[in-house]
């Protein structure tokens, strides 16, 4: 048999696999048309053949943080709950200090909350109980960021800085598996606050932002550098509010927010394509401030907090969810054990964990 060279990195078709002897693992080529956004050599991505069963029963969601009933004050407290079942929260710890409006990013088994009014970045593992620990800083104070992440990459976009006061159109990104300081990853088109975060293991989506009623939808290709870039946009303006975006592989689902009219809807997109979203169904009800985490199949909506101080409750405790391939209204999941808005959610099972 004729010997035959294989295929060199920038040869190598997107597919292709191979094995690590370095490793001893197997990987494949996520090598992709040069474009926008993304650079000419892909990236050799190691196999992973983890499912959320093997350490947590199903995909875990872990919500950290918020903000309760005004005069409570920020919360440190970490719940959990299984997004393959419904029912109520379960005490998983606490963080370093209290936040709110936090980037949430996890892989199979780490959750990371970068920021929310502090520099400080927090981890966890998703499959114990306990205590944050501290991963790094990020350069300066901001919150209500947006956060998303494939198996290796987190991604911090946007935010407001207190001080000068105002949005910042920084993207950066930290390398999940290891703790340290953010590194530059490119900006968005405009500064940018109260925006959701979700995606493929390959494309981010960063949708809504500023404190106006925005509908853009801008993308990233997280294996590179680079600037975000147009992807379509929201069926209404709205702010997409501390994070209440989710996907599985296929589909970035963006949950109700606030907006002058229809903050209910419930908007999809298909990830790998560019386009307007769909309208998807209704929330249970128009709370802001909601936050979100995904199964393969489910996207779970946690807590939130009604437009204005009356009616009462100001802060909830209510989770509701959809089936992600689906349309439809939300149905109800169970409850939180503490009223909180502007948490930030993140789990083992998400779009960008292929």
């Amino acid at each position: 048999m004729t010997h035959q060279e294989l295929p060199s990195y920038d040869q190598a078709p997107a597919g292709a696999i191979r094995f690590n002897t370095d490793s001893r693992k197997l990987e494949v080529y996520t090598g992709g048309p040069v474009g926008y956004g993304t650079l000419p050599n892909g990236q050799w991505m190691q196999v992973d053949s983890f499912t959320p069963d093997t350490a947590t029963g199903g995909t875990r969601a872990v919500i950290a943080g918020g903000y309760e009933t005004p005069g409570a004050g920020d919360l440190s407290s970490i719940e959990y709950v299984n997004i393959d079942s419904t029912g109520n929260a379960t005490t998983f710890g606490n963080l370093t200090s209290a936040r709110r409006g936090a980037a949430p990013m996890s892989s199979r088994t780490r959750a990371v909350f970068a920021g929310g009014y502090t520099t400080s970045i927090n981890y966890v593992t998703i499959s114990s109980t306990g205590a944050g620990a501290n991963f790094g800083s990020l350069a300066i104070s901001r919150q209500h960021i947006a956060g998303l992440s494939n198996s290796t990459r987190g991604i911090v976009a946007g935010g407001y800085v207190p001080s000068p006061g105002g949005g910042t159109d920084e993207i950066e990104y930290i390398t999940i598996a290891s703790e340290g300081t953010p590194v530059d990853f490119g900006s968005l088109s405009s500064n940018t606050y109260f925006s959701g975060g979700c995606g493929s293991s390959t494309r981010g989506l960063i949708a809504a932002n500023t404190s106006l009623n925005v509908n853009t939808i801008e993308f990233i290709t997280i294996n590179t550098l680079g600037n975000a870039a147009d992807f379509g946009d929201l069926t209404v303006g709205k702010r997409q509010d501390a994070n209440q975006s989710a996907s599985n592989s296929i589909r970035g689902i963006f949950g109700g927010a606030y907006a002058p009219s229809g903050g209910e809807a419930i908007d999809y997109v298909t990830i790998a394509t560019l386009g307007n979203a769909i309208d998807f169904g209704d929330m249970l009800n128009d709370n802001i401030y909601v936050t979100g985490a995904s199964s393969p199949t489910r996207v779970c909506f946690m807590g939130g907090r009604t437009k204005a101080p009356s009616p009462a409750p100001y802060s909830h405790d209510t989770m509701q969810y959809v089936q992600i391939m689906s349309t439809g209204n939300a149905v109800d999941f169970g409850n939180l054990i503490t009223d909180r808005y502007s948490a930030a959610a993140a789990s083992n099972g998400h779009g960008g964990l292929g």
